[in-house]
């Protein structure tokens, strides 16, 4: 690689040594994920991993792929982006551990209007802490300069995962009936959803120094600290619960909020019925409500509401569930409804 340059095509505004220099930088990141069943390392056309079906009777691939939106611009305004790969790496893993998968690799994508080496190193730290708190591999990714078509300073980011679950122990609601509890697991914050509405809310666009207020109503933080809070990785927690509790139903809690997201995971005649005054919404949701006019409909339709995934199980394992739960990293879950004859979501 050392004699490859290319003095036309940095001219043009792509220089393909802060590439070479970006990848070097963030191999001790990436090693960090990497287990015996990778195979080679950064650097080839693909990722290699050897897939081990010791346990699976059927086993069964599940992908994923999402990004993160337009809360890239609050870590853009903040100038932190060692964090925001650990969203990129949640909206996808979150998603594939609903049907009951494992994660087992993850890939990157970067686009920028300029290479800056440390400031992508600083972006695929969060991507391998992410997959570190998922249990995943980093097994490749791209970095892909686009003079001319975002600003130089501005960057994107997405991922893709592929989870693996035996057949047979693919989630379905089949047997979902009335008296089930739901179980809420508690968000980080926004997580990476309604960012738009956010950034309408707090007239971030056009002020984007309010970021670096501090509301009374946050305890301390700035009003970017908290809205870059990442996204919470559930995947280690649920899959101990799966390991011991017949669970119906997973909802990611992301875009669209309670309405949209809970609604995916019921069996038809089934409603999920929650009392308002029983879910556990941080400050930062009432801020927002406040500052921006927000219907309660409209902010249960869009923000997760500080519950970031919901559980459905049997109710005579909701308590065996909340204590695997409790004991794994998730201490503050807790009992969010019931199940009841209908449809979609009452929210009473």
């Amino acid at each position: 690689m050392e004699k490859s340059y290319s003095e036309s095509y940095a001219a043009a505004g792509v220089d393909i040594t802060a590439g070479y220099r970006s990848v070097e930088l963030m191999k001790q990141y990436v090693a960090r994920t990497m287990n015996e069943h990778c195979i080679g390392g950064l650097g080839g056309f693909g990722g290699l991993f050897e897939l081990d079906c010791t346990g699976y009777k059927h086993p069964v691939l599940i992908s994923g792929t999402d990004g993160v939106g337009t809360k890239l611009k609050v870590a853009m305004i903040m100038d932190k982006h060692d964090t925001i790969g650990i969203d990129c790496v949640a909206m996808c893993v979150n998603d594939v551990i609903c049907a009951g998968a494992k994660p087992l690799v993850f890939l990157d994508y970067i686009a920028c209007g300029r290479n800056v080496p440390e400031k992508i190193a600083n972006i695929v730290k969060g991507v391998a802490e992410g997959c570190v708190q998922a249990d995943c591999a980093l097994v490749g990714g791209e970095t892909a300069e686009h003079p001319g078509m975002m600003p130089e300073d501005e960057y994107d980011l997405a991922g893709f995962t592929v989870g693996v679950v035996d057949k047979e122990k693919i989630l379905n609601n089949e047997t979902m009936a009335a008296g089930d509890v739901i179980l809420a697991l508690p968000s980080t914050g926004v997580h990476s959803n309604g960012f738009s509405l956010v950034r309408k809310v707090f007239n971030i666009d056009a002020d984007p120094d309010v970021l670096f207020s501090t509301p009374a109503e946050l305890g301390g933080k700035t009003l970017g600290e908290a809205l870059l809070a990442p996204t919470k990785i559930y995947v280690k927690p649920v899959l101990k619960v799966l390991e011991e509790v017949q669970v119906k139903g997973i909802s990611h809690i992301t875009g669209g909020g309670f309405y949209e997201n809970i609604p995916r995971s019921l069996k038809k005649g089934c409603c999920a019925r929650i009392n308002k005054a029983d879910v556990r919404t941080p400050a930062l949701f009432h801020l927002m409500q406040k500052v921006g006019g927000i219907s309660e409909h409209d902010m249960f339709n869009t923000f997760n509401m500080g519950v970031g995934m919901v559980l459905t199980v049997p109710a005579e394992q909701a308590d065996k569930a909340l204590e695997i739960l409790h004991a794994n990293g998730e201490p503050e879950a807790y009992r969010l409804g019931v199940i009841a004859e209908g449809e979609g979501v009452e929210l009473c």
